[in-house]
């Protein structure tokens, strides 16, 4: 029997040889699946603008620009795992309330007089603010102030399609009730404090709603030991406060301050990441490109591609990636240059 009559026989019985597979799917190192890219925050706006302009909050559901990397054209996606958007609400308008297996992040980026929703309570939201919606939980979003409200979005999608675990569901009105004053998880869990009792009813932080102003003061203090790492400066975590892990178990966010004069190290690590810069601005340098970012460009950083920063100013980065998930199943890994 020949070789190709021996491949036929077995797709035939649904077969295939492995060994003639094997490097595919277990290769020696991971292998690059998407492109550095970056977005503009000028042609963000732009397209952002125009789409204000076609289309309404209520009749898009939800309005959103994808960023979707050039390597995976078609499939939505900013890598492999992660999906990233730009969304945008104009002043009096409601994104209608609504449910989804993917947990969503999101960055807000440009305006006052925002509000999200979330499973009962409502957070304001201002520039810089990160917020989560966790896995099946009805949330809405509102702008109630004079300006739109544009934030950056990121999702798992990628992950939840890969296990075909999708479901959603509409609330029954545009807006959820609202079950709890406004900034009671902010005094339940973000002061040192847990109520008696508390027992962990879901899979996300308890803690939806993490404000810029208090992000960027502990920043500040923690810089004033100089104590920067050669590859990132000095990089947080958002954490749950019941836990200390990462609020959504399939993402992590994380902020980024490059001091003035920082020349980071090269390294790699296996999580793909999109980032955003909050403030100032800096040399991002990906495998072979080398971009300017500036306040607001968005911009991937493939997983295991040779990344580094530097910065002429001070600048801060936020970011988020698949690094808990990865870390979860002992697949993560880094490495910086000699």
């Amino acid at each position: 029997m020949s070789q190709s009559e021996f491949r036929e026989r077995l797709a035939a019985d649904n077969m295939a040889p492995l060994w003639e597979v094997i490097r595919g799917l277990t290769p020696r190192e991971p292998k690059a699946l998407v492109d550095p890219v970056l977005w503009r925050a000028a042609v963000i706006r732009r397209n952002m603008d125009l789409a204000c302009a076609a289309i309404s909050a209520e009749d898009a559901e939800r309005r959103v620009l994808i960023l979707e990397n050039p390597a995976l054209r078609g499939r939505s996606l900013a890598t492999t795992s992660l999906y990233a958007g730009i969304q945008m609400i104009l002043p009096g308008e409601i994104a209608p309330s609504h449910r989804h297996t993917a947990s969503a992040l999101r960055l807000i980026l440009d305006g006052r007089g925002g509000f999200t929703s979330v499973d009962g309570e409502k957070v304001l939201m201002e520039p810089g603010d990160f917020i989560i919606t966790p896995t099946n939980v009805f949330h809405d979003h509102g702008a109630e102030g004079a300006d739109p409200v544009m934030w950056l979005d990121g999702l798992d999608v990628p992950v939840v399609q890969m296990l075909n675990a999708g479901f959603s569901a509409d609330y029954p009105e545009r807006r959820q009730n609202m079950t709890r004053p406004l900034g009671d998880a902010q005094a339940r869990y973000a002061s040192g404090l847990t109520p008696i009792g508390y027992l962990r009813t879901t899979s996300a932080s308890p803690l939806f709603h993490y404000p810029y102003s208090r992000s960027r003061d502990a920043l500040d203090v923690m810089a004033r030991a100089e104590e920067w790492h050669p590859e990132h400066g000095l990089k947080v975590s958002f954490t749950d406060p019941t836990t200390g892990q990462s609020p959504i178990r399939s993402m992590g966010a994380y902020l980024q301050l490059l001091p003035r004069g920082f020349r980071g190290v090269s390294h790699r690590e296996t999580d793909g990441a999109v980032y955003c810069v909050v403030e100032g601005s800096a040399r991002i340098t990906i495998g072979e490109t080398t971009w300017y970012a500036q306040r607001h460009d968005v911009f991937v950083a493939p997983g295991w591609t040779w990344r580094q920063f530097e910065a002429d100013e001070e600048c801060v980065l936020f970011s988020f990636s698949d690094r808990p998930l990865q870390e979860h199943l002992g697949f993560w890994r880094s490495e910086a240059a000699a």
